[in-house]
């Protein structure tokens, strides 16, 4: 359980912040721009869910909750030492991908197939929901170059490779099914 009785400690004051196994690394570490670009992306999902209701908001929520895990999984390093950890770390599982892809096949099969790229917008939802993808493509890529230097769960970058597709599928629901998806012209402004 987490208690937070104190917000400021100032351990952070110099620049330097503690991982989750309790090293400290600075600020701009690449391990801590990868969790704190989920973060950002978590608190999109909050400006989403303000357009969302029933069903779009259920997934939104269970999405903001793994993303919680997925940045738990980043912060903490060193998955060599997970089965000495005095606390099992929390790390991002198979399951949590496959429950995307089953709600992607879902909210696909309601679509027509798309003839032509899609610009951002349409509805508030669909463009927040379209911020949130290319916020995860950006988590996703500070996620892969990590990886190339440092030990990362691979579940941590199938779920964030999905968890855009998911994001783009849902823009078009949140679009009157694709119907009001705003579609790209090439060229138009020639």
């Amino acid at each position: 359980m987490v208690v937070l009785n104190k917000i400021y400690t100032r351990t952070g004051d110099a620049g330097e912040t503690a991982l989750g196994d309790g090293s400290r690394v600075s600020k701009h570490s690449l391990r801590v721009r990868a969790y704190g670009t989920v973060d950002e992306l978590n608190s999109i999902l909050g400006l989403a869910r303000l357009h969302a209701s029933g069903a779009e908001d259920e997934g939104l929520a269970r999405i903001q909750n793994d993303l919680f895990d997925l940045g738990a999984d980043l912060c903490r390093p060193d998955m060599e030492r997970d089965a000495d950890a005095e606390y099992p770390p929390l790390r991002m599982v198979a399951s949590q991908t496959e429950r995307l892809e089953t709600e992607i096949d879902a909210m696909n099969a309601r679509l027509e197939p798309l003839r032509s790229f899609i610009l951002p917008g349409g509805s508030a939802l669909a463009a927040h929901l379209h911020h949130a993808r290319t916020v995860a493509r950006r988590a996703e890529r500070h996620v892969i170059e990590l990886s190339s230097m440092e030990g990362v769960n691979a579940a941590a970058v199938i779920y964030l490779n999905r968890l855009s597709d998911w994001f783009f599928v849902a823009a078009r629901i949140a679009n009157d099914d694709g119907r009001a998806d705003v579609l790209w012209v090439p060229g138009a402004n020639r």
